[in-house]
């Protein structure tokens, strides 16, 4: 029954008539997808050696020291990304099939997904690199099925906390709070882990508890899905506790108060809204990779620049490119309302432009590596708040994403999100400020660089207005594609 239902699953992906629709969409996620799995071959490949290169520790104590972080943000990252298994239940429910068959069918479709078979092109050819370094073949295999086996449980415990908030928050700060802790000299926590990894390979049959382990993470997330197996299944409504918003601050503003309101309304209690905040907050944390110098090829001034931009525009990058997708449920009666584009639009650029600033105060810490470091923070903020918060919105106009809400897929991956003219526009976020410092910091210097992008910021406030007027005009122009869109 297992492999009639896999025969349907892939027969419905190729006669769905939005196949050829979305046949672009299925290019560049096939080419994202081959350029992470050459990153994953390239660690299990090269690990290793640049390990030995660098002269910090036998390559293989010190692989097994930093294991806990490779899984720790592993889970983070699933929470943040990983789609929960869709199942279209209901034609199923009235055949001749057992619902745990259906589930089971629904927990095995998980092991195909990216976030799962992508691990074992870093675990493959590490195992093969160490039995060629001398390490023996038989522990090695079973050492590497136990790390796949650990990774797999990752995935189980996902599904059972990803309707929990605050169990994702409790493992985010413990991840990056034992990182910062470690960093600074005041705990680390590897000098423990590291022993149980060493205990995974001096000690094969240890692969047998871990997995049962396993088993038991995977009846669990069963029985999760097994209970929610029948049609009204999350009808009922549940007694929570509801966030209240005090009108008396919004109400001052007029209708850009009433639609900030709205905004931070969703934001507090919507889950797929809080996962693009929470996505952003991790943005300040990106730094680290080219501010510690922790990869020799993000030393340049140039990469650093890219950094801050980063680091000061998680918010912007992962929840505003999504405007006006976020109203996309209530967007044809927004446009029946008494509310101008212009409104509309300087709502979303004061929310961008509030959480740019809250995350520049939040990434005030990069001072602990000195003022040059601090100084590259101040340009990306400069720049965020002045050029990017405003094409954002431009790029908005020719995102049609229709963002269900109430959908536990994530929000970024739709079919809808990206196309030429989006592609295009990430250019003047990402690729300008890199060439206006690049130039001049290759011309004149670091100082001469550093000035130029902040005349390029002067000169995009001062800007403003006539860009939204621009863009209030492509909004008009695209209103009825868009329209269409969110109604299909």
């Amino acid at each position: 029954m297992l492999k009639t239902l896999f025969s349907l699953e892939l027969k419905s992906l190729f006669r769905s008539p939005t196949w050829k629709q979305n046949l672009w969409m299925r290019i560049l996620i096939v080419f994202a997808i081959l350029y992470f799995v050459l990153i994953f071959l390239s660690l299990g490949v090269g690990a290793y050696y640049i390990i030995e290169k660098a002269d910090i520790g036998e390559p293989f104590e010190v692989i097994n020291r930093y294991l806990i972080y490779y899984l720790g943000f592993d889970i983070v990252f699933r929470y943040m990304m990983q789609p929960m298994p869709v199942t279209n239940v209901q034609p199923l429910l009235y055949q001749n099939i057992k619902k745990a068959t259906v589930v089971h069918f629904s927990m095995l479709k998980m092991l195909y997904s990216f976030f799962n078979w992508s691990h074992l092109f870093f675990l493959i050819p590490l195992s093969i690199i160490l039995v060629v370094e001398g390490q023996p073949s038989g522990t090695t295999w079973l050492w590497s099925l136990s790390i796949y086996l650990l990774l797999l449980i990752n995935n189980y415990l996902n599904v059972l906390v990803n309707q929990k908030n605050a169990v994702f928050a409790v493992v985010a700060t413990l991840v990056l709070g034992s990182s910062g802790l470690q960093y600074f000299g005041v705990f680390d926590i590897t000098t423990y882990t590291q022993v149980f990894f060493n205990a995974l390979f001096e000690r094969s049959w240890l692969v047998v508890p871990i997995l049962m382990i396993t088993l038991i993470t995977y009846y669990a997330a069963f029985s999760h899905f097994r209970s929610l197996m029948y049609l009204d299944a999350g009808l009922a409504k549940k007694n929570e506790r509801t966030i209240s918003i005090s009108e008396n601050y919004f109400s001052r503003y007029g209708k850009l108060g009433l639609i900030l309101r709205n905004d931070v309304a969703l934001i507090l209690r919507n889950k797929r809204a809080r996962q693009a905040v929470f996505a952003g907050f991790f943005f300040i944390f990106y730094g680290l990779l080219f501010f510690t110098g922790a990869v020799e090829a993000y030393e340049s001034d140039t990469w650093k620049l890219f950094a801050g931009i980063f680091v000061t525009g998680g918010f912007l990058f992962s929840f505003g490119q999504y405007v006006p997708s976020w109203d996309s449920q209530y967007y044809p009666l927004l446009m029946t309302q008494n509310i101008t584009y212009l409104e509309y639009l300087k709502s979303k650029y004061t929310l961008i432009q509030v959480f740019t600033l809250a995350t520049t105060i939040l990434s005030s810490w990069y001072l602990i590596f000195g003022l040059e470091i601090f100084s590259y923070v101040l340009l990306g903020a400069i720049y965020n708040l002045t050029i990017n918060s405003v094409i954002v919105l431009w790029g908005g106009a020719y995102v049609r994403t229709k963002i269900d809400l109430t959908s536990s897929k994530k929000a970024f991956g739709d079919k809808n999100a990206f196309n030429y003219r989006t592609l295009l526009l990430t250019l003047p976020k990402i690729a300008l400020p890199l060439a206006i410092y690049g130039g001049f910091n290759y011309a004149l210097g670091p100082l001469a660089a550093k000035i130029s992008i902040v005349v390029v910021s002067i000169i995009g406030y001062f800007l403003k207005p006539f860009l939204f007027k621009t863009i209030i005009s492509i909004y008009q122009k695209e209103k009825y594609e868009t329209l269409k869109a969110y109604r299909s």
